[in-house]
Protein backbone atom coordinates (compact mmCIF):
# COMPACT_ATOMS: atom_id res chain seq x y z
CA UNK A 1 0.00 0.00 0.00
CA UNK A 2 3.00 2.02 0.75
CA UNK A 3 3.84 2.36 -2.76
CA UNK A 4 0.86 4.33 -3.83
CA UNK A 5 1.21 8.08 -3.53
CA UNK A 6 -2.01 8.16 -0.75
CA UNK A 7 -0.83 11.47 1.60
CA UNK A 8 0.06 13.60 -2.38
CA UNK A 9 -3.66 12.04 -2.28
CA UNK A 10 -4.99 13.36 0.50
CA UNK A 11 -3.46 16.41 -0.68
CA UNK A 12 -4.30 17.26 -3.88
CA UNK A 13 -7.52 15.60 -4.22
CA UNK A 14 -9.74 18.20 -2.67
CA UNK A 15 -7.34 20.78 -3.68
CA UNK A 16 -7.94 19.83 -8.04
CA UNK A 17 -11.59 19.16 -7.18
CA UNK A 18 -11.85 22.85 -5.22
CA UNK A 19 -10.47 23.77 -8.84
CA UNK A 20 -13.55 22.41 -10.53
CA UNK A 21 -16.40 23.44 -8.07
CA UNK A 22 -14.84 26.94 -8.96
CA UNK A 23 -14.71 26.50 -12.30
CA UNK A 24 -18.68 25.69 -12.43
CA UNK A 25 -18.75 29.43 -12.02
CA UNK A 26 -22.06 31.73 -10.99
CA UNK A 27 -25.14 30.60 -8.70
CA UNK A 28 -26.77 29.39 -11.69
CA UNK A 29 -24.95 25.60 -11.03
CA UNK A 30 -25.13 25.74 -7.58
CA UNK A 31 -26.51 22.54 -7.11
CA UNK A 32 -23.76 21.48 -9.79
CA UNK A 33 -20.84 22.84 -7.34
CA UNK A 34 -22.93 21.40 -3.93
CA UNK A 35 -22.67 18.16 -5.54
CA UNK A 36 -18.78 18.30 -6.81
CA UNK A 37 -17.67 19.75 -3.76
CA UNK A 38 -19.32 17.11 -1.49
CA UNK A 39 -18.21 14.73 -4.21
CA UNK A 40 -14.97 15.61 -3.95
CA UNK A 41 -15.12 15.68 0.19
CA UNK A 42 -15.94 11.96 0.18
CA UNK A 43 -13.31 10.77 -1.85
CA UNK A 44 -10.69 13.47 0.18
CA UNK A 45 -11.63 10.87 3.11
CA UNK A 46 -11.75 7.78 1.26
CA UNK A 47 -8.34 8.07 0.43
CA UNK A 48 -6.85 9.22 3.58
CA UNK A 49 -7.98 5.36 5.12
CA UNK A 50 -5.79 3.52 3.82
CA UNK A 51 -2.68 5.57 6.24
CA UNK A 52 -5.01 4.51 9.19
CA UNK A 53 -5.61 0.70 8.24
CA UNK A 54 -2.17 0.50 6.75
CA UNK A 55 -0.52 1.97 9.80
CA UNK A 56 2.09 0.08 11.64
CA UNK A 57 1.24 1.11 15.18
CA UNK A 58 4.56 -0.77 16.44
CA UNK A 59 7.17 1.91 14.10
CA UNK A 60 8.01 5.45 15.76
CA UNK A 61 9.35 6.30 12.35
CA UNK A 62 7.74 8.42 9.30
CA UNK A 63 5.66 6.19 7.44
CA UNK A 64 4.26 6.58 3.57
CA UNK A 65 7.18 8.56 2.68
CA UNK A 66 7.16 10.37 -0.14
CA UNK A 67 10.12 12.24 -1.45
CA UNK A 68 10.95 14.14 -4.43
CA UNK A 69 13.01 17.12 -5.97
CA UNK A 70 10.95 20.40 -5.95
CA UNK A 71 13.58 23.17 -6.20
CA UNK A 72 17.07 21.29 -6.48
CA UNK A 73 19.45 24.70 -6.58
CA UNK A 74 18.10 25.46 -3.12
CA UNK A 75 17.47 21.56 -1.97
CA UNK A 76 13.99 21.56 -1.24
CA UNK A 77 12.06 18.21 -1.44
CA UNK A 78 8.69 17.73 -2.02
CA UNK A 79 9.05 15.66 1.13
CA UNK A 80 6.09 14.10 3.01
CA UNK A 81 5.13 11.22 5.22
CA UNK A 82 2.84 10.65 8.80
CA UNK A 83 3.87 9.29 12.01
CA UNK A 84 1.62 8.62 15.10
CA UNK A 85 1.40 12.15 15.63
CA UNK A 86 0.37 13.57 12.79
CA UNK A 87 -1.74 10.55 10.93
CA UNK A 88 -4.82 10.73 12.82
CA UNK A 89 -5.19 15.11 12.07
CA UNK A 90 -5.48 14.20 8.32
CA UNK A 91 -8.40 11.34 8.69
CA UNK A 92 -9.49 14.27 10.65
CA UNK A 93 -9.34 17.28 8.54
CA UNK A 94 -10.73 14.80 5.71
CA UNK A 95 -13.77 13.97 7.79
CA UNK A 96 -14.57 17.72 8.99
CA UNK A 97 -14.38 18.47 5.34
CA UNK A 98 -17.48 16.34 4.68
CA UNK A 99 -19.26 18.26 7.85
CA UNK A 100 -18.77 21.59 6.08
CA UNK A 101 -19.99 20.88 3.10
CA UNK A 102 -23.33 19.42 4.18
CA UNK A 103 -23.40 22.30 6.87
CA UNK A 104 -23.42 25.14 4.26
CA UNK A 105 -25.52 23.24 1.96
CA UNK A 106 -29.36 24.97 1.97
CA UNK A 107 -27.23 28.24 4.22
CA UNK A 108 -25.59 30.11 1.63
CA UNK A 109 -27.10 30.85 -1.08
CA UNK A 110 -24.44 33.33 -3.04
CA UNK A 111 -20.98 32.74 -4.23
CA UNK A 112 -22.08 28.94 -3.50
CA UNK A 113 -19.18 27.33 -5.93
CA UNK A 114 -16.35 29.94 -4.49
CA UNK A 115 -17.20 29.14 -0.90
CA UNK A 116 -17.24 25.30 -1.40
CA UNK A 117 -13.90 25.92 -3.15
CA UNK A 118 -12.12 27.87 -0.22
CA UNK A 119 -12.98 25.18 1.58
CA UNK A 120 -11.72 22.11 -0.38
CA UNK A 121 -8.57 23.62 -1.01
CA UNK A 122 -8.03 24.82 2.30
CA UNK A 123 -8.61 20.76 3.51
CA UNK A 124 -5.70 20.28 1.21
CA UNK A 125 -3.30 22.61 2.05
CA UNK A 126 -3.75 21.42 6.05
CA UNK A 127 -3.25 18.23 5.12
CA UNK A 128 -0.34 19.29 3.31
CA UNK A 129 0.61 21.21 6.91
CA UNK A 130 0.55 18.20 8.62
CA UNK A 131 2.48 15.59 6.28
CA UNK A 132 5.55 17.85 5.41
CA UNK A 133 8.81 17.00 6.18
CA UNK A 134 10.63 20.05 4.49
CA UNK A 135 10.85 22.88 6.26
CA UNK A 136 9.96 25.34 2.94
CA UNK A 137 7.11 22.97 2.19
CA UNK A 138 5.64 22.99 5.55
CA UNK A 139 5.73 27.06 5.00
CA UNK A 140 4.47 27.66 1.54
CA UNK A 141 1.59 25.28 3.00
CA UNK A 142 1.17 27.07 6.53
CA UNK A 143 0.65 30.25 5.00
CA UNK A 144 -1.28 29.33 1.58
CA UNK A 145 -3.77 27.66 4.22
CA UNK A 146 -4.55 31.97 5.81
CA UNK A 147 -5.88 32.70 2.19
CA UNK A 148 -9.11 30.52 2.10
CA UNK A 149 -9.73 31.00 5.58
CA UNK A 150 -9.08 34.90 5.23
CA UNK A 151 -12.17 34.99 1.96
CA UNK A 152 -14.50 32.60 4.44
CA UNK A 153 -14.30 35.33 6.99
CA UNK A 154 -13.98 38.11 4.53
CA UNK A 155 -16.94 37.10 1.80
CA UNK A 156 -20.11 35.30 3.87
CA UNK A 157 -18.73 36.18 7.61
CA UNK A 158 -20.96 39.00 9.70
CA UNK A 159 -21.14 42.66 9.89
CA UNK A 160 -17.65 43.26 10.93
CA UNK A 161 -16.29 40.65 9.04
CA UNK A 162 -13.81 42.39 6.85
CA UNK A 163 -12.46 43.92 10.73
CA UNK A 164 -12.34 39.91 11.66
CA UNK A 165 -10.53 38.78 8.68
CA UNK A 166 -8.00 41.61 8.84
CA UNK A 167 -7.54 40.76 12.33
CA UNK A 168 -6.83 36.94 12.23
CA UNK A 169 -4.69 37.37 9.05
CA UNK A 170 -2.11 40.12 10.62
CA UNK A 171 -1.87 38.41 13.73
CA UNK A 172 -0.85 34.97 11.79
CA UNK A 173 0.99 36.72 9.42
CA UNK A 174 3.28 38.37 12.14
CA UNK A 175 4.21 34.76 13.98
CA UNK A 176 4.75 33.26 10.84
CA UNK A 177 7.57 35.80 9.66
CA UNK A 178 9.70 35.35 12.90
CA UNK A 179 9.46 31.06 11.89
CA UNK A 180 10.69 32.07 8.64
CA UNK A 181 13.89 33.66 10.36
CA UNK A 182 14.00 30.61 12.03
CA UNK A 183 14.25 28.45 8.84
CA UNK A 184 16.11 29.68 7.55
CA UNK A 185 18.63 30.03 10.30
CA UNK A 186 18.53 26.26 10.58
CA UNK A 187 19.23 26.41 7.23
CA UNK A 188 22.40 27.71 7.31
CA UNK A 189 23.02 25.48 10.53
CA UNK A 190 22.43 22.17 8.91
CA UNK A 191 24.63 23.33 6.16
CA UNK A 192 22.16 23.56 3.39
CA UNK A 193 18.81 20.78 4.27
CA UNK A 194 15.86 21.97 4.70
CA UNK A 195 14.61 18.50 6.08
CA UNK A 196 12.78 18.91 9.40
CA UNK A 197 14.26 14.98 9.87
CA UNK A 198 17.67 16.51 10.05
CA UNK A 199 16.88 19.32 11.86
CA UNK A 200 15.97 17.13 14.62
CA UNK A 201 19.04 15.42 14.79
CA UNK A 202 21.16 19.07 15.15
CA UNK A 203 23.58 20.11 18.25
CA UNK A 204 22.49 23.63 18.62
CA UNK A 205 23.69 25.96 21.85
CA UNK A 206 21.25 26.84 24.36
CA UNK A 207 21.38 30.27 23.76
CA UNK A 208 20.55 29.39 20.14
CA UNK A 209 18.18 26.92 21.24
CA UNK A 210 16.24 29.65 23.45
CA UNK A 211 15.76 32.63 20.58
CA UNK A 212 14.56 29.62 18.07
CA UNK A 213 12.39 28.17 20.72
CA UNK A 214 11.02 31.84 21.20
CA UNK A 215 10.60 32.29 17.72
CA UNK A 216 8.19 28.86 17.24
CA UNK A 217 6.53 30.08 20.42
CA UNK A 218 5.40 33.23 19.08
CA UNK A 219 4.19 31.78 15.47
CA UNK A 220 2.44 28.52 17.05
CA UNK A 221 0.90 30.31 20.24
CA UNK A 222 -0.75 33.01 17.99
CA UNK A 223 -2.09 29.70 16.14
CA UNK A 224 -3.33 27.46 19.35
CA UNK A 225 -4.26 30.58 20.45
CA UNK A 226 -2.26 31.09 23.73
CA UNK A 227 -3.49 33.58 26.30
CA UNK A 228 -2.13 37.13 25.45
CA UNK A 229 -2.34 37.16 21.55
CA UNK A 230 -5.65 35.17 21.50
CA UNK A 231 -8.13 37.86 20.74
CA UNK A 232 -8.30 37.59 17.11
CA UNK A 233 -10.11 34.12 18.17
CA UNK A 234 -13.59 35.39 19.59
CA UNK A 235 -13.99 37.82 16.74
CA UNK A 236 -12.98 35.49 14.00
CA UNK A 237 -15.64 33.10 15.09
CA UNK A 238 -18.35 35.66 15.92
CA UNK A 239 -18.26 36.79 12.21
CA UNK A 240 -17.32 33.54 10.60
CA UNK A 241 -19.84 31.48 8.79
CA UNK A 242 -20.90 28.43 10.50
CA UNK A 243 -18.69 26.24 8.17
CA UNK A 244 -16.02 28.72 9.11
CA UNK A 245 -16.30 28.25 12.53
CA UNK A 246 -16.35 24.73 12.49
CA UNK A 247 -13.50 24.68 10.46
CA UNK A 248 -11.46 27.07 12.38
CA UNK A 249 -11.90 25.27 15.95
CA UNK A 250 -11.77 21.84 14.97
CA UNK A 251 -8.64 21.75 12.54
CA UNK A 252 -6.82 25.28 11.93
CA UNK A 253 -6.27 25.66 15.77
CA UNK A 254 -4.52 22.13 15.89
CA UNK A 255 -2.05 23.52 13.27
CA UNK A 256 -0.38 25.68 16.34
CA UNK A 257 -0.23 22.98 18.72
CA UNK A 258 1.17 20.05 16.01
CA UNK A 259 4.22 22.79 15.35
CA UNK A 260 5.45 22.54 19.09
CA UNK A 261 5.56 18.79 18.56
CA UNK A 262 7.14 18.82 14.76
CA UNK A 263 9.36 21.49 15.39
CA UNK A 264 9.65 23.13 19.19
CA UNK A 265 10.49 20.10 21.45
CA UNK A 266 12.63 18.00 18.56
CA UNK A 267 14.56 20.53 17.28
CA UNK A 268 15.17 23.02 20.65
CA UNK A 269 14.85 20.00 23.61
CA UNK A 270 16.81 21.83 25.83
CA UNK A 271 15.17 25.18 25.52
CA UNK A 272 11.88 23.43 25.76
CA UNK A 273 12.78 22.20 29.34
CA UNK A 274 14.31 25.34 30.22
CA UNK A 275 11.34 27.60 29.26
CA UNK A 276 8.40 24.49 30.07
CA UNK A 277 7.33 27.01 33.09
CA UNK A 278 6.61 29.98 31.04
CA UNK A 279 4.38 27.39 28.12
CA UNK A 280 2.74 25.71 31.49
CA UNK A 281 2.09 29.35 33.23
CA UNK A 282 0.48 30.26 29.85
CA UNK A 283 -1.28 27.60 29.87
CA UNK A 284 -3.00 27.49 32.97
CA UNK A 285 -3.88 31.38 32.44
CA UNK A 286 -5.63 30.04 29.16
CA UNK A 287 -7.65 27.08 31.21
CA UNK A 288 -8.20 29.40 34.34
CA UNK A 289 -8.48 32.92 33.68
CA UNK A 290 -10.45 32.43 29.68
CA UNK A 291 -12.57 29.86 31.82
CA UNK A 292 -14.33 32.85 33.77
CA UNK A 293 -13.77 35.21 30.81
CA UNK A 294 -16.23 32.72 29.10
CA UNK A 295 -18.63 32.70 32.14
CA UNK A 296 -19.91 36.27 31.39
CA UNK A 297 -20.43 35.98 27.33
CA UNK A 298 -23.70 36.59 26.49
CA UNK A 299 -23.35 35.50 22.60
CA UNK A 300 -23.19 31.89 22.17
CA UNK A 301 -20.31 31.86 19.47
CA UNK A 302 -17.87 33.89 21.60
CA UNK A 303 -18.87 31.51 24.79
CA UNK A 304 -17.66 28.60 22.55
CA UNK A 305 -14.79 30.32 21.30
CA UNK A 306 -13.24 31.46 24.78
CA UNK A 307 -14.07 27.69 25.58
CA UNK A 308 -11.56 27.15 22.78
CA UNK A 309 -9.22 28.58 23.99
CA UNK A 310 -9.53 27.17 27.57
CA UNK A 311 -9.69 23.65 25.85
CA UNK A 312 -6.60 23.93 23.96
CA UNK A 313 -5.21 25.31 27.28
CA UNK A 314 -4.85 21.35 28.35
CA UNK A 315 -2.84 20.59 25.01
CA UNK A 316 -0.35 23.04 25.73
CA UNK A 317 0.03 21.79 29.57
CA UNK A 318 -0.06 18.22 28.54
CA UNK A 319 3.22 18.80 26.20
CA UNK A 320 5.39 20.85 28.41
CA UNK A 321 4.79 17.98 31.16
CA UNK A 322 7.43 15.89 28.98
CA UNK A 323 5.41 12.74 29.71
CA UNK A 324 3.69 9.82 27.37
CA UNK A 325 0.85 10.55 29.21
CA UNK A 326 0.39 14.10 28.91
CA UNK A 327 1.20 14.55 24.90
CA UNK A 328 -1.05 11.15 24.32
CA UNK A 329 -3.59 13.22 26.37
CA UNK A 330 -3.51 16.05 24.62
CA UNK A 331 -3.36 14.68 21.22
CA UNK A 332 -6.43 12.98 22.50
CA UNK A 333 -8.09 15.91 23.41
CA UNK A 334 -7.25 17.81 19.66
CA UNK A 335 -9.13 15.09 18.05
CA UNK A 336 -11.82 15.38 20.74
CA UNK A 337 -11.92 19.19 20.49
CA UNK A 338 -12.37 18.53 16.74
CA UNK A 339 -15.43 16.26 17.23
CA UNK A 340 -17.05 18.36 20.19
CA UNK A 341 -16.57 22.20 19.45
CA UNK A 342 -17.18 21.29 15.42
CA UNK A 343 -20.54 20.00 16.80
CA UNK A 344 -21.10 23.09 19.19
CA UNK A 345 -20.45 25.44 16.45
CA UNK A 346 -23.01 23.89 13.85
CA UNK A 347 -25.64 23.89 16.77
CA UNK A 348 -25.26 27.47 17.74
CA UNK A 349 -25.62 27.47 13.80
CA UNK A 350 -28.56 25.64 13.44
CA UNK A 351 -30.41 27.85 15.92
CA UNK A 352 -28.78 31.19 13.92
CA UNK A 353 -29.85 30.01 10.90
CA UNK A 354 -34.05 30.31 12.05
CA UNK A 355 -34.09 33.29 14.91
CA UNK A 356 -30.68 34.89 13.22
CA UNK A 357 -29.50 35.78 17.02
CA UNK A 358 -26.10 34.50 18.95
CA UNK A 359 -27.78 36.33 21.72
CA UNK A 360 -28.43 33.66 24.94
CA UNK A 361 -31.17 36.00 25.82
CA UNK A 362 -32.70 35.49 22.73
CA UNK A 363 -33.76 32.22 23.43
CA UNK A 364 -35.05 29.99 25.98
CA UNK A 365 -37.56 27.27 25.96
CA UNK A 366 -36.35 25.52 22.43
CA UNK A 367 -36.36 22.11 23.45
CA UNK A 368 -40.36 22.76 23.88
CA UNK A 369 -40.43 23.21 19.88
CA UNK A 370 -36.81 21.05 19.17
CA UNK A 371 -36.59 18.44 20.99
CA UNK A 372 -34.26 16.15 19.04
CA UNK A 373 -32.07 18.74 18.43
CA UNK A 374 -32.19 19.65 22.78
CA UNK A 375 -31.22 16.16 22.91
CA UNK A 376 -27.87 16.13 20.68
CA UNK A 377 -27.37 19.52 22.08
CA UNK A 378 -26.90 18.76 25.21
CA UNK A 379 -24.82 15.50 24.72
CA UNK A 380 -22.20 17.96 23.06
CA UNK A 381 -22.55 20.55 26.08
CA UNK A 382 -21.75 17.78 28.54
CA UNK A 383 -18.71 17.17 25.91
CA UNK A 384 -17.51 20.22 25.95
CA UNK A 385 -17.92 19.92 29.78
CA UNK A 386 -16.19 16.96 30.01
CA UNK A 387 -18.11 14.67 31.21
CA UNK A 388 -17.12 10.62 31.62
CA UNK A 389 -17.97 8.56 28.68
CA UNK A 390 -17.88 11.69 26.06
CA UNK A 391 -14.40 11.82 24.04
CA UNK A 392 -14.06 15.36 25.83
CA UNK A 393 -13.67 13.77 29.26
CA UNK A 394 -10.67 11.55 28.13
CA UNK A 395 -7.97 14.04 27.05
CA UNK A 396 -8.79 16.23 29.68
CA UNK A 397 -8.01 13.34 31.98
CA UNK A 398 -5.13 12.07 30.60
CA UNK A 399 -3.43 15.47 30.97
CA UNK A 400 -4.52 16.10 34.76
CA UNK A 401 -3.28 12.86 35.43
CA UNK A 402 -0.22 13.48 34.04
CA UNK A 403 0.00 17.03 36.17
CA UNK A 404 -0.39 15.27 39.26
CA UNK A 405 3.09 13.38 38.56
CA UNK A 406 4.42 16.26 37.47
CA UNK A 407 3.11 19.20 40.51
CA UNK A 408 0.21 18.82 42.52
CA UNK A 409 -0.81 22.86 41.65
CA UNK A 410 -0.64 22.26 38.67
CA UNK A 411 -3.02 19.77 38.42
CA UNK A 412 -5.20 21.17 41.18
CA UNK A 413 -5.61 24.78 38.72
CA UNK A 414 -6.23 22.23 35.60
CA UNK A 415 -8.48 20.25 37.73
CA UNK A 416 -10.53 23.41 39.02
CA UNK A 417 -11.20 24.81 35.47
CA UNK A 418 -13.25 21.74 35.05
CA UNK A 419 -15.97 23.40 37.19
CA UNK A 420 -15.85 26.00 35.53
CA UNK A 421 -15.96 24.84 32.34
CA UNK A 422 -19.03 23.12 33.23
CA UNK A 423 -20.44 26.10 34.81
CA UNK A 424 -20.28 28.27 31.83
CA UNK A 425 -21.82 25.55 29.45
CA UNK A 426 -24.40 24.22 31.50
CA UNK A 427 -25.85 27.60 32.26
CA UNK A 428 -25.75 28.64 28.04
CA UNK A 429 -27.63 25.26 27.94
CA UNK A 430 -30.58 26.15 30.78
CA UNK A 431 -30.59 29.65 29.53
CA UNK A 432 -31.32 28.24 25.98
CA UNK A 433 -33.00 25.18 25.91
CA UNK A 434 -34.59 24.93 29.09
CA UNK A 435 -37.95 26.99 30.42
CA UNK A 436 -41.23 28.25 28.96
CA UNK A 437 -41.02 29.14 25.39
CA UNK A 438 -39.54 32.97 25.97
CA UNK A 439 -41.40 34.45 22.49
CA UNK A 440 -42.63 34.36 18.92
CA UNK A 441 -39.58 33.50 17.38
CA UNK A 442 -38.59 30.39 19.49
CA UNK A 443 -42.45 29.72 19.30
CA UNK A 444 -42.25 28.76 15.47
CA UNK A 445 -39.08 26.83 15.66
CA UNK A 446 -38.54 23.77 13.36
CA UNK A 447 -36.91 20.94 14.34
CA UNK A 448 -33.91 19.82 12.78
CA UNK A 449 -34.20 18.26 9.42
CA UNK A 450 -32.69 15.14 7.59
CA UNK A 451 -29.37 16.91 6.66
CA UNK A 452 -28.92 18.24 10.07
CA UNK A 453 -29.65 15.42 11.97
CA UNK A 454 -27.08 13.37 9.90
CA UNK A 455 -24.50 15.75 10.46
CA UNK A 456 -25.20 16.28 14.50
CA UNK A 457 -26.01 12.36 14.60
CA UNK A 458 -22.37 11.38 13.19
CA UNK A 459 -20.47 13.63 15.51
CA UNK A 460 -22.73 12.57 18.37
CA UNK A 461 -21.53 8.67 17.42
CA UNK A 462 -17.82 9.67 17.15
CA UNK A 463 -17.80 11.63 20.65
CA UNK A 464 -19.38 8.86 22.03
CA UNK A 465 -17.18 6.30 20.57
CA UNK A 466 -13.61 8.87 21.61
CA UNK A 467 -14.88 8.41 25.30
CA UNK A 468 -16.33 4.73 25.61
CA UNK A 469 -13.16 3.26 23.82
CA UNK A 470 -10.49 5.64 22.84
CA UNK A 471 -7.64 2.48 22.38
CA UNK A 472 -7.96 3.14 18.65
CA UNK A 473 -6.92 6.41 18.68
CA UNK A 474 -4.31 6.24 21.27
CA UNK A 475 -2.70 3.04 20.32
CA UNK A 476 -1.29 4.88 17.13
CA UNK A 477 0.53 7.41 19.02
CA UNK A 478 2.50 5.48 21.11
CA UNK A 479 5.74 4.55 19.46
CA UNK A 480 6.40 7.87 18.07
CA UNK A 481 5.19 10.11 21.33
CA UNK A 482 7.85 7.25 22.74
CA UNK A 483 9.99 7.67 20.35
CA UNK A 484 9.93 11.93 20.73
CA UNK A 485 10.22 11.86 24.53
CA UNK A 486 13.55 9.79 24.24
CA UNK A 487 15.46 12.21 21.69
CA UNK A 488 14.22 15.14 24.45
CA UNK A 489 15.14 13.35 27.29
CA UNK A 490 18.94 12.39 25.64
CA UNK A 491 19.41 16.10 24.43
CA UNK A 492 18.30 17.64 28.27
CA UNK A 493 21.50 14.29 29.63
CA UNK A 494 23.62 15.74 26.92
Amino acid sequence: MSNYPLISLAIWTPILVGLAVLATGSDRNAPLARMLALAGAIVGLLVTIPLWTGFDVSSAGMQFVELRAWIPGFNINYHLGVDGISMLFVLLNSFITIIVVLAGWEVIQQKVAQYNAAFLIMSGLMNGIFTSLDGILFYVFFEASLIPMYLIIGVWGGPNRVYAALKFFLYTLFGSLLFLLALMYLFIQSGGSFSILDWHKLPIALGSQIWLFLAFLIAFAVKVPMWPVHTWLPDAHVEAPTGGSIVLAAIALKLGAYGFLRFSLPITPDASHELSGLVIALSLIAVVYIGFVALVQSDMKKLVAYSSIAHMGFVTLGFFMFSAMGIEGALVQMVSHGFVSGAMFFCIGVMYDRVHSRQIADYGGVVNTMPKFAALFMLFSMANAGLPATSGFVGEFMVILAAVKFNFWVAFAAATSLIVGAAYTLWMYKRVIFGDVANHHVAELSDINNREFLILGVLAICTLWMGLYPEPFTEVMHASVNDLLRHVAISKIQ
